[in-house]
C-alpha cells in the first residue's frame, strides 16, 4: 500500500504555480491561443518565481464551450491554433482571418468563432494540401503525425466528418448504419464528408505540433504544464461513440440508462445534474483498464502532470436515472477503487497526477487517495466558516494537499469575499490578522507560507479581479468560459509583480534552486 508521506517525484520541493486557462490568454483571434501571449506568459512564470502552469482541459469543445465537455479526451481543440505562425508558413494570409480579428479583445464570443473559424482553416488546409514543405519543415511529416496517432485520430475525425454532415446532431439521432465507429463507415465516406475529416486531421496535426513547440518551451524556462481531465467524458463524444460498450449505455444507440451528477453540495443546493454517460466498471476491469490507460497516456503527451476531476468517482459515484432530470433523486454505486489504482501505478510508476477531492468527501475517498499515493486539493475559500477544525485552515493542511485559493470553478477571492456575509470575511480577517483591504494578495501570502508543498494561484488573483473575472459557475450552463486577460494586464503583471512573487517564492522556499543558481551566473 502506499502512503501519503511519500510524495510522488513531481511534489517533491516547495513550489507555486499559476491557474490560467489558455482561452483566457490575450489575442488578436478571438480566444486566447498557443502564440506569442502563452509565451510571454511562461516568461512571466519563470520570472516570478512560479514552476507550474495549470490550465483546463485543452479537447474540441462542443454545446455549452466548456472544457470538460468535449469531442474527444485525445483531441486538442482547433480554436487554440496560432494563426500567426500559419501566416509565416505562408498557408494563410492576414486577410484571410478578417472575420476572426474582428472578435472582441476582452472575452470569449464562441457564437462568433464557431461561425469563423473552419472557413478560415479550410484556407489554409486548401494551401497545405498544395505546398506543405515549409510547414513539413517546421512541424514535421503529415503522414507520420496520421500514423503514430490513428488509434484516436481517426475515430475522431470520421465521428466530426458525420456530425457535420448530419446536422450537428448527437451521434445517438445519426442513422442506425452509422451509430457506432468500423473501419468500414470511414472507407465509405462520401467526398464532402471526406473532406472534413481530412480537414480535421490537418487541425490536430497543427495543434499538437504547435502545443510541442510550447511545451518544449516551457521546459526551457523550468515551467511545467499541469494539465485536467474530467473523470467523465462527454456523451456526444466520439469516445462514447467508438466504443459504447464500456458506458452504461441503454438499448444501443437508443441513450444512456443512467448519468453521472452530484448530490446537493456548496457550488449548488440542488445538487449538479451533469448528464455524463457512467462506466461500465465490469468491462473496464475485465481488459485491464486498457482504455483508462491509454486515455492517461494521451494526457501525458500534453501535459507533465494531470489533475483528474471528481477522484470520488473511483471510490463510489452518484448514479441519476435518466427518467428524472432531478440530481436529487440518484444514489450512490460503488466504484473500481484501489484495484484500478493498483494497475495504474504498475503504467504509471512516477504517479503525475493530482486528484481533485473537493465537495463532498468521505474518509473513504480520502483513504482511497491516501492508499493510491496521490495528492489532494484544499481551497482556502472553504476555510473561513468558524470551524477551527476546518481541514482547510492553514494550520490543519498537510504537505500532500495542493493549496488552491480559488479554483476555475470559485469565484475570485476578491469576488468571494466582498459577497460573503459578515461572519465569513470576519473570520478572514481575524485569522490572517488583516484589515482585508486587499483579500487576494492577504491570501496569496498566507498560502506561501503553509505546509502545502505546492500552492497554486489563479491569474485573476494576482490581478485583483472581482467577480466580472469569474471564469466558471458550476450549474450554469451557459455564459461561462469567457473571460480573458488584455494585452496590458500581462504586460503590467510582468512588469509590476514579477519581482515582488518571486520575493515572495524565496522567502518561503517555494523557489527551485536550479532557478537561484541560473540567475546568480547571469547577475
Amino acid at each position: 500500500m502506499r502512503s501519503s508521506l511519500h510524495l510522488p517525484s513531481w511534489l517533491n520541493s516547495r513550489s507555486s504555480g499559476v491557474l490560467l486557462h489558455v482561452t483566457s490568454l490575450p489575442g488578436e483571434f478571438g480566444i486566447g491561443n498557443l502564440g506569442k501571449s502563452s509565451f510571454e506568459y511562461i516568461d512571466f512564470l519563470n520570472v516570478a518565481g512560479f514552476q507550474f502552469w495549470q490550465i483546463c482541459p485543452v479537447g474540441p469543445t462542443g454545446y455549452g464551450d466548456s472544457p470538460y465537455q468535449v469531442f474527444s479526451s485525445s483531441a486538442g481543440n482547433p480554436y487554440l491554433i496560432d494563426w500567426n505562425a500559419l501566416i509565416d508558413l505562408q498557408i494563410i494570409h492576414i486577410d484571410d482571418l478578417a472575420s476572426l480579428r474582428s472578435h472582441p479583445a476582452h472575452d470569449v464570443n464562441y457564437g462568433n468563432l464557431y461561425e469563423h473559424f473552419y472557413s478560415s482553416a479550410s484556407i489554409a488546409f486548401s494551401n497545405f494540401e498544395q505546398n506543405s514543405e515549409l510547414v513539413e519543415s517546421r512541424y514535421g511529416k503529415f503522414h507520420l503525425f496520421i500514423e503514430e496517432n490513428k488509434s484516436w485520430l481517426e475515430p475522431y475525425c470520421c465521428y466530426q466528418a458525420l456530425k457535420k454532415s448530419s446536422l450537428n446532431k448527437p451521434w445517438w439521432e445519426w442513422d442506425k448504419q452509422i451509430r457506432k465507429f468500423s473501419v468500414s463507415i470511414l472507407s465509405s465516406l462520401s467526398s464532402t464528408q471526406l473532406g472534413t475529416y481530412k480537414l480535421h486531421l490537418f487541425l490536430q496535426y497543427i495543434f499538437f505540433s504547435q502545443w510541442k513547440e510550447l511545451r518544449d518551451y516551457a521546459h526551457k524556462k523550468e515551467v511545467k504544464i499541469i494539465g485536467d481531465l474530467p473523470i467523465y467524458v462527454a456523451p456526444d463524444s466520439s469516445d462514447v461513440w467508438e466504443q459504447p460498450e464500456l458506458f452504461q449505455v441503454d438499448t444501443y444507440g437508443e441513450g444512456f440508462s443512467h448519468v453521472a451528477g452530484v448530490p446537493p453540495d456548496y457550488f449548488n443546493e440542488d445538487g449538479q445534474y451533469w448528464g455524463n454517460p457512467l462506466y461500465d466498471w465490469s468491462v473496464h476491469k475485465a481488459d485491464g483498464y486498457q482504455w483508462w490507460i491509454k486515455r492517461l497516456e494521451s494526457q501525458l503527451c500534453l501535459f507533465d502532470v494531470v489533475r483528474i476531476d471528481h477522484f470520488r468517482g473511483f471510490h463510489d459515484y452518484w448514479s441519476i436515472p435518466t427518467d428524472t432530470s432531478d440530481a436529487k433523486k440518484g444514489k450512490w454505486e460503488k466504484g473500481p477503487g484501489i484495484d484500478f489504482w493498483n494497475v495504474i501505478a504498475k503504467y504509471f510508476p512516477t504517479l503525475p497526477f493530482l486528484a481533485e477531492d473537493l465537495g463532498l468527501i468521505t474518509e473513504g475517498v480520502r483513504s482511497l487517495r491516501e492508499s493510491a499515493g496521490l495528492p489532494g486539493m484544499a481551497v482556502l475559500q472553504f476555510a473561513f466558516d468558524g470551524d477551527p477544525e476546518n481541514l482547510y485552515l492553514p494550520h490543519n493542511l498537510s504537505p500532500d494537499l495542493v493549496l488552491y485559493t480559488g479554483t476555475h470553478d470559485n469565484d475570485t477571492t476578491c469576488g468571494w469575499y466582498h459577497s460573503s456575509d459578515d461572519e465569513v470575511r470576519g473570520n478572514f480577517r481575524s485569522y490572517f490578522n488583516i484589515p482585508g483591504d486587499f483579500p487576494s494578495w492577504d491570501m496569496l501570502r498566507m498560502a506561501y507560507r503553509t505546509t502545502a508543498q505546492l500552492v497554486i494561484i489563479p491569474m485573476q488573483d494576482l490581478l485583483s479581479l472581482g467577480s466580472e473575472a469569474r471564469l466558471n459557475e458550476p450549474g450554469h450552463s451557459f455564459g461561462n468560459w469567457t473571460w480573458r486577460m488584455s494585452p496590458w494586464q500581462l504586460k503590467n503583471i510582468s512588469v509590476e509583480c514579477a519581482q515582488y512573487l518571486r520575493s515572495q517564492a524565496e522567502i518561503s522556499g517555494r523557489l527551485a534552486k536550479k532557478s537561484i543558481t541560473s540567475i546568480a551566473k547571469s547577475c
